[in-house]
């Protein structure tokens, strides 16, 4: 008998067919004696019309009282879902993330947990019962509602996992696992049977859309065996460990292509060389709570440098115009920026043992005529940024280049 955490997202539970079809799912693992808690999202589509609703009263609404909306479209999740069980002959019983409780800090919209108390849910389970378990949500100190923000029902669901010890944590999604890259820009993406948590971290980080960063993070804090798999088709899915298995084979070099069409690029051209000047220009930017991702400075004879970084896409427009003001201030020549560019990303641990890597992927880049502007490089994964509109052209090439629709891709 394992003890199983499932979760399930809002595309699996979009309608109240889909919420049987989950049904039927827990209840088969309960007949095969395992013991289950479920995290389940709102049903698809539900969080935005809520939020849709807050911005028609308000453009600036409490976040305490945006909390208290938002998180109710779990509450309808979790009493359908254990009202079909109960349907099924299965006993159930439903948990609201105080009712757990799981407790956070106050940050409400993007709270952090602290801790879990377990003890009804323990309860729930030493009955035989299934714990249904709404996701994203759980309560301050002060008794107040908080949400863990989009896509907090993953990390629910492992801290969870975490917190009972469970055997696995398993995400149920439409896909039936990670892939090489995503297989509708490459059909020849191959689903991987295992990935290690910093490869996966890494592909969630740089676009990859399977797993929530922040519940890959906890994973892998805590150890927790985390499975991606498939709500409609039966499949093993991927596994996602702490290290790969050896299969007795040499181990790929790497694991997956990311990519990610969010991005913009600004260039400050001519700015003095001296020290201070990365600080000077980079500070309004994070004062105004804008991310920088890539940066890349390039030194010149006359004793200027053409400062470039990347940012979201969303974020563009704000920072291009901070970038004017600061080129004013600091003499320099022009301040310049895209938004037509994306970033792409090759990951895998086997790049560590292995040389050459990086010249692989700029000539196979290089044989499309594809241009690299900018390159960002990690033990594990190696970055660039391109035009935009050369992205899948890229993401074929590269999967090609490394094999990566073979069941062992090494060295090319």
């Amino acid at each position: 008998m394992a003890l199983l955490v499932q979760k399930y997202g809002g595309t699996s539970v979009g309608d109240t067919k889909r919420i049987c079809h989950v049904a039927d799912k827990v209840a088969a693992a309960r007949a095969r004696g395992d013991q289950v808690v479920v995290v389940v999202s709102a049903m698809s589509g539900e969080t935005n019309r809520l939020i849709g609703l807050v911005g028609e009263v308000s453009a600036a609404p409490s976040q305490r009282e945006y909390d208290q909306i938002v998180a109710t479209g779990e509450q309808v999740t979790i009493g359908l879902l254990a009202i079909a069980l109960q349907a099924r002959g299965v006993s159930a019983r439903s948990f609201l993330g105080h009712q757990v409780p799981i407790r956070t800090d106050s940050a409400h919209g993007k709270a952090r947990i602290r801790k879990i108390e377990t003890e009804a849910l323990r309860v729930t389970l030493d009955e035989g019962a299934v714990a249904v378990v709404a996701g994203f949500q759980g309560v301050d100190d002060a008794g107040n509602i908080t949400t863990l923000g989009r896509g907090g029902s993953d990390t629910t669901g492992v801290a969870l996992a975490a917190a009972l010890g469970a055997d696995e944590c398993q995400i149920y999604t439409d896909v039936d696992g990670v892939y090489t890259t995503d297989p509708r820009v490459e059909p020849r993406a191959r689903r991987l049977s295992q990935i290690t948590f910093e490869e996966m971290l890494e592909l969630a980080s740089l676009g990859s859309k399977v797993l929530q960063i922040r519940a890959v993070e906890f994973a892998g804090k805590y150890r927790v065996p985390l499975r991606v798999l498939s709500t409609f088709e039966e499949g093993p899915g991927t596994l996602i460990t702490l290290d790969q298995e050896s299969n007795g084979v040499e181990e790929p070099l790497i694991s997956g292509i990311a990519f990610n069409r969010d991005e913009a690029q600004i260039t400050l051209q001519g700015v003095p060389d001296r020290p201070g000047i990365a600080a000077r220009v980079l500070g309004p930017i994070g004062a105004a709570n804008i991310e920088v991702d890539m940066i890349v400075q390039n030194v010149g004879a006359d004793g200027t440098t053409d400062f470039t970084f990347t940012v979201h896409k969303n974020d563009y427009a704000r920072a291009r115009a901070l970038m004017d003001d600061i080129c004013r201030d600091l003499g320099a020549r022009s301040a310049t920026g895209d938004d037509n560019i994306a970033k792409l990303s090759v990951v895998g641990v086997g790049m560590r043992s292995h040389a050459g890597i990086a010249s692989e992927m700029f000539n196979a880049l290089a044989a499309e005529n594809i241009n690299i502007r900018m390159i960002s490089t990690s033990e594990i994964k190696i970055s660039v940024v391109i035009e935009e509109k050369y992205v899948e052209l890229a993401v074929r090439t590269l999967h090609r280049a490394f094999r990566l629709d073979e069941e062992s891709a090494v060295t090319p």
